[in-house]
Parts: C-alpha cells; sequence; structure tokens
C-alpha cells in the first residue's frame, strides 16, 4: 500500500501540469454585452485580444467589439474622432473583459470640436 502511494506520488509530481488560456469570445458584437461567452484557447495561443471600432456621430455611431485567442499581440490604435479603432491585449484567462474603451470617442468631444470649429470659421468670416 505505501509502495503504490509512493509510486503514485512520483507520478504526479512528474506529469506537467497544463494550464490553458481561457478568454472571453465574440464577434462583431455591438456592446460588451455580447461578448460573454468564453472560449479555451488552443496551446499555440498566448494572448486574449479584444478589437474594437467605432465610428459615427450621435444617433449614427456604430461600434463593433471582437474578442478571442491570439498567438500574437498585434496591439494599437488609432482615434480619428469620429472613427476610432484598437487592439488590446492580455495574457491571462478571462482578462479580456473590457470593450476597449480607451479609444471610444467621446460624444461631447467630437459636439465640443465641431462647435470650436463653427466658431472658427464664423470668426474668420467676419
Amino acid at each position: 500500500m505505501k509502495a503504490s502511494l509512493a509510486a503514485l506520488l512520483a507520478v504526479l509530481l512528474c506529469v506537467e501540469r497544463v494550464s490553458s488560456l481561457a478568454c472571453f469570445y465574440c464577434d462583431n458584437a455591438e456592446s460588451n454585452w455580447g461578448c460573454l461567452s468564453s472560449k479555451v484557447c488552443s496551446e499555440n495561443d498566448k494572448y486574449c485580444i479584444t478589437k474594437y471600432f467605432g465610428g459615427g456621430l450621435g444617433e449614427n455611431h456604430k461600434q463593433s467589439i471582437s474578442k478571442g485567442c491570439s498567438p500574437v499581440c498585434p496591439q494599437g490604435g488609432l482615434d480619428l474622432g469620429v472613427m476610432a479603432f484598437s487592439v488590446k491585449c492580455c495574457e491571462t484567462s478571462l482578462c479580456n473583459t473590457s470593450g476597449a474603451i480607451s479609444v471610444k470617442s467621446s460624444s461631447l468631444l467630437l459636439a465640443a470640436g465641431a462647435l470650436a470649429s463653427l466658431f472658427y470659421i464664423l470668426g474668420a468670416k467676419l
């Protein structure tokens, strides 16, 4: 009995522990609420990613969020005011919870920019 327990203990200590990365998953969801499903990544995947695209003004503003697993981290972003795109990466399970809000266009900021442009154009004509 002691020998079999010792052998079992030796086998368990020699087995390499495999931990799979799990990430939230969605494809072109309109909001972060559409990204509550999770997915176990392949052994080649090292990152959870969140891709965000948004554009438009006011009621015409549309956004798309995609999340999943990736073997590489293509992190980056671009914010042009009326259009924004970003890719965020993280390395732990279920870490891609955010909707990449750091690049989402602010309606208030867009309105302030539009008003400033209007005042500049009117001021130049006077």
